[in-house]
């Protein structure tokens, strides 16, 4: 067996890109809708996304600097996280433009805002499946030497579910019709869902 291709990321990768985001690949895309103190509509995707408890639910992003998610977030306790679809990435892809803080990019992006049910902050209407989330704490993350990263990352919990009844299939959710999009490596590299398969964990 030959010997891996090793480096310390302290001093290098020595590629032609750092490859870290295309080995942690693929990872859903945390598209976040939250509201500003002002009342101004912000949806933003995040690389950096996922699930962390079941019971009860509670999910995060990570924002590589302090973003207007961040301090929306902060400043009123809700988000909702968005299911970033196929048919939508076009949108979500509008949705990531560095825009000021008084852009609504649900109009940006050509999306309607649906009403929360337990937040005051919107969904994107036309995705299969949305979380409402109140919100649990924000990190701003530290590394080794204790020095802080800009770094913030934001945990929530489940307060409310929005699914579209077209992709609950004798009342299971389907992923693959729902044609989730991912991150998937380097700057414009994106996956979905292909074959799925099945694998039962063994009880001893």
């Amino acid at each position: 067996m030959s010997d891996t291709y090793f480096y310390d990321p302290a001093t290098g990768h020595g590629l032609p890109h750092d490859p870290f985001k295309a080995i942690v690949a693929p990872r859903l895309i945390g598209w976040i809708s939250s509201r500003s103190a002002q009342g101004v509509l912000n949806l933003a995707p995040y690389s950096f996304f996922g699930a962390f408890a079941t019971s009860p639910a509670v999910i995060g992003f990570c924002s590589e600097g302090r973003k207007d998610s961040i301090v929306n977030i902060e400043a009123t306790g809700e988000f909702v996280w968005n299911l970033a679809s196929r048919p939508l990435a076009e949108q979500m892809n509008r949705s990531s433009a560095p825009v000021a803080a008084d852009v609504d990019e649900f109009a940006l992006a050509g999306l309607t805002p649906a009403p929360g049910r337990n937040v005051a902050v919107p969904h994107v209407a036309e995705a299969p499946a949305a979380l409402e989330c109140k919100l649990l704490q924000i990190v701003r993350l530290n590394g080794l030497d204790g020095a802080p990263m800009n770094n913030w990352l934001a945990l929530g919990q489940v307060v409310g579910v929005h699914i579209q009844p077209q992709y609950l299939k004798d009342g299971l959710f389907d992923t693959h019709a729902a044609q989730p999009i991912m991150r998937a490596g380097y700057r414009a590299d994106y996956a979905q869902i292909g074959e799925m398969f099945q694998m039962v964990r063994p009880t001893a």
